[in-house]
């Protein structure tokens, strides 16, 4: 009998029993769909989003689909920094079941924007504000928790949801609040230009400040609602949907579209600054790739994050992340 070295399952996910994970927008798609695969690896599921009897739908759904499962529900709006302020307060005051956070899948956000510009209640731009600004400000309110969190054999993690559109430009890259020009299309694009900058520098400056938290990109490829499963509460496309979505070749599901997300998380060989997506660009396996030009010019990735802290009026506390690390 020939041994060889045994080949890990690339679908497999570690035994994540004793991890505890937030995901921003859980109550559908791929937050829902990342929910419930890592519910299924053992892991406390935190599910936060702003409609609570949504939540309390993809709550009952895990519950059903995944025997003994933990999860949670927390109430969070990322386009309002009074409900991400309060929200992290509830994580930070061990307010629930365990007073640890591994990591935080920041994947609330707009897709279908809006035909014409709105603003959010504190005067920013509506899709910038909610892709980019809200989870800026949510992982500086909970780098803290993340770095107490983090072992010396595993660095807690943050993940950013970036977008193919990345790769295709932007005309207007530094009208951030869209004042001179909007338009629904380019108002995605440069959020999630700015998402994958912030997610590349992020990881820069927790490494110079020796912060052991990872912040990693990934984006889910063309992943639609059409050609995933049914789930009552949570994903419910009509026929009309589902046999439109169903001409589309290259489209996955978003369940499919979850595992580059779920792997960015926690597989233990992945190393901040990368960026993950499917194999194919549109859908596969998880797999890294190379990220946008944009996110790679390091004066790029400081003016995001400059503006970012000049439009929150926060920068984030890197020296008490690392004391609390110690």
């Amino acid at each position: 009998m020939t041994r060889g070295r045994a080949v890990r399952d690339p679908d497999a996910l570690p035994d994540l029993s004793d991890r505890i994970y937030l995901v921003t927008g859980a109550n559908a798609g791929l937050g829902y769909f990342a929910s419930e695969r890592l519910a299924t690896a053992g892991a406390h599921v935190i599910l936060s989003g702003r409609h609570p009897n949504r939540l309390a739908a993809a709550h009952d759904a895990i519950e059903a689909r995944v025997p003994g499962a933990s999860v949670e529900t927390l109430l969070l709006d990322v386009a309002n920094p009074g409900s991400i302020r309060a929200a992290a307060a509830s994580l930070r005051g061990g307010l629930f079941s365990r007073s640890r956070l591994d990591g935080v899948l920041m994947n609330a956000g707009m897709v279908h924007t809006p035909r014409t510009r709105e603003l959010t209640r504190d005067g920013r731009e509506l899709v910038f504000s909610t892709n980019a600004l809200g989870h800026f400000v949510l992982a500086s309110e909970l780098l803290t928790l993340l770095s107490r969190s983090a072992s010396r054999r595993q660095h807690a993690r943050m993940v950013w949801l970036g977008s193919m559109s990345t790769h295709l430009g932007v005309a207007e890259p530094f009208d951030f609040q869209l004042e001179r020009k909007y338009e629904a299309w380019h108002a995605y694009v440069q959020s999630k230009l700015a998402v994958h900058a912030l997610g590349i520098e992020a990881d820069a400056r927790l490494r110079a400040h020796d912060v052991p938290v990872d912040s990693v990109v990934a984006h889910p490829g063309y992943s639609i609602g059409g050609r995933t499963e049914r789930v009552t509460g949570v994903n419910e496309p009509g026929r009309m949907k589902r046999f439109r979505d169903g001409l589309q070749p290259f489209a996955q599901g978003k369940r499919a579209g979850a595992e580059s997300l779920v792997h960015a998380l926690v597989d233990p060989d992945v190393r901040g600054g990368e960026y993950w997506g499917p194999k194919l660009w549109t859908k596969g396996r998880p797999t890294r790739q190379n990220p946008s030009k944009w996110a790679l010019d390091q004066d790029v990735r400081t003016r995001v994050w400059e503006e970012c802290e000049r439009l929150t009026g926060m920068e984030w506390p890197f020296a008490r992340a690392a004391r609390a690390a110690r």
